[in-house]
């Protein structure tokens, strides 16, 4: 009270707002950069572990393709020849066929017997191929080049060594093995790249050993992929095996250069990169500080002693295959836009309180709605909330950083290419549905399609993946105008799209509605309009909540199941 009576009128009436409008702004801006950071902390987490899982199946698809070339090469049940040279036709044509599943990567797939025998088929394009052949069981091979899959061999060429098949890792491997293995990685001394060979044990007609069935898979293009990945400036990505050879790696080299001038592994935790090198060392403490589950995703110190934010996944298979998955992206890079809206956010409150005659209360109450919104919305996402509850129109940094928390929120639950939901945000409002079913007691009918395009590998092969997009941009189109307003449609995953009927009154209407879709996809497709006169059409498989299932993945599988029945 002393203070008050020492100052004059216009300062009682000024410096108080100023203090006021200081405390205010301040406690705004300290609770929108909790907040915001809590949000960050969670939608971080979110697409470290969404870049983990696209990166696991992108990795997936390139790695399984082998599987089904060995069972086309030799499909189970199928006895290994005599000799290769009685087997000669049979051989030539299955494995003509098996290179044709995946030619690219796996082209190459050959055949080795117990008694020293081999067959190998090289593709070199759609037409062109050669026989590798070694028919006396010892000496060197012969190669034979030719056209087509049953087009005439040309004059043989007899290698110089001697190439035996009894020897070779994949062998060895398949031998020792209950049934697939893989090889241990090796690089191609021709082109530089990562190779490794999954390899199957063939046995005669009475089951016992006769040989091995193998073909090779370059690991180029998961280099490639990470390469490509849309990461943060700093961030990064790489595949390591478990004693942590690379892979692949989004940034730096996978292969070290050897005074001889040859090429040789190089290890994560001697990369030229700190990055890569702590990324890796964390991994391993997080296996020794937890021997159950690993978390997800966990905080460590980089390089330069600021936190990085590190998601993993691990990749095994039946044939032996181990590989770990790394994303490290530093903490700076997610959340420099809230540092920086709220240093901003600060300077605006000074110059606030300088101004604070002029502007009034007004301004205050404006800038105070504004923040708290942004604060309920990024409270709202760092409790897990998929919808955001409302927009705000600013176009400062304050906007932008709203918009930012919507585009994340757009790019997490859309698929690109098509505009629909994808599989993530399908999948979430179909668990939502059926957990408000059971809350409610509702077990009112709704139906759950399955669509997969026909013919796509061989409009792809055949038109290239340019018109294979658009294609299923057209589908995406299609299935838009075939549903319900209220009905929801995904793209799943691929050429697979997923159709959620709202509401339906029984099994025969749920089939009603999915003849129409089906006619609808059958019609002809625009964007091959004088490209090929083949209509793809899709197949449509149904499953009726609750007559076939209960569960979100249940109902997804069992009209996958019936998909596949009908195609």
């Amino acid at each position: 009270m002393h203070l008050l009576a020492r100052l004059t009128l216009p300062q009682m009436l000024t410096l108080p707002y100023i203090a006021l409008v200081l405390l205010l702004t301040g406690s705004i801006g300290a609770l929108s950069y909790n907040a915001g950071q809590q949000a960050v902390d969670t939608l971080s987490d979110l697409l470290l572990t969404e870049t983990v899982n696209r990166i696991t199946q992108a990795v997936d698809r390139h790695v399984a393709g082998s599987a089904a070339v060995l069972e086309t090469a030799f499909p189970k049940g199928v006895a290994a020849p005599p000799t290769v040279a009685q087997g000669m036709d049979a051989l030539r044509t299955r494995f003509w066929l098996a290179t044709s599943v995946h030619r690219d990567p796996n082209n190459y797939a050959y055949y080795g017997d117990i008694d020293g025998h081999f067959f190998g088929l090289w593709r070199h394009g759609q037409d062109d191929a050669e026989l590798r052949l070694r028919l006396a069981g010892s000496g060197p091979r012969s190669i034979l080049r030719f056209s087509g899959m049953h087009g005439a061999l040309g004059e043989a060429v007899v290698e110089q060594r001697i190439f035996e098949p009894r020897e070779r890792p994949w062998f060895k491997v398949a031998h020792s093995s209950a049934l697939h293995a893989w090889t241990s990685i090796y690089i191609d001394f021709k082109t530089a790249e990562l190779v490794a060979t999954r390899a199957r044990r063939v046995g005669d007609a009475a089951g016992e050993f006769r040989g091995v069935v193998a073909t090779d898979l370059s690991l180029q293009r998961v280099n490639e992929f990470l390469r490509g990945l849309p990461l943060s400036a700093n961030g990064l990505a790489f595949v390591v095996e478990r004693d942590g050879n690379l892979i692949g790696v989004s940034r730096g080299a996978h292969l070290k250069r050897q005074a001889d001038g040859g090429n040789a592994r190089l290890n994560a935790a001697e990369h030229e990169n700190p990055l890569v090198r702590e990324t890796y060392k964390a991994y391993q403490a997080l296996l020794e500080r937890h021997s159950g589950q690993l978390p997800r995703t966990d905080v460590f110190d980089g390089p330069d002693g600021q936190p990085v934010q590190v998601a993993h996944a691990r990749m095994r298979d039946n044939a032996g295959l181990d590989w770990v998955i790394l994303v490290a992206v530093p903490r700076s890079d997610f959340l420099h836009r809230v540092s920086d809206n709220f240093r901003t956010t600060m300077l605006l409150a000074g110059g606030a309180a300088l101004a604070v005659l002029a502007i009034g209360l007004g301004v205050l109450g404006v800038v105070s709605r504004d923040l708290a919104g942004l604060a309920r919305v990024a409270r709202r996402f760092g409790e897990g909330h998929a919808e955001l509850p409302q927009a705000i129109g600013r176009r400062d940094e304050i906007g932008e950083l709203a918009r930012s928390f919507v585009t994340m929120q757009r790019r997490l639950m859309t698929d690109p290419l098509t505009g629909l939901a994808n599989r993530e945000a399908v999948t979430r409002r179909l668990d939502e549905r059926l957990q408000q079913c059971r809350r409610s007691g509702d077990v009112r009918p709704f139906a759950v399609l399955f669509v997969d395009l026909n013919r796509f590998k061989q409009i792809n092969d055949r038109h290239g993946h340019e018109v294979g997009d658009q294609v299923l941009q057209e589908l995406a189109r299609r299935l838009r105008e075939a549903v319900r307003p209220g009905d929801d449609v995904a793209r799943y995953a691929g050429d697979e799209f997923l159709v959620v009927l709202d509401s339906v009154a029984d099994r025969a209407d749920a089939e009603r509605l999915r003849a129409l879709v089906d006619a609808r996809l059958r019609e002809p497709l625009q964007t091959l309009a004088g490209r090929d006169t083949e209509p793809a059409g899709a197949a449509v498989g149904l499953a009726l909540y609750p007559d076939d299932a209960r569960r979100a993945d249940s109902l997804i599988r069992r009209a996958d199941e019936d998909m596949y029945r009908r195609k």
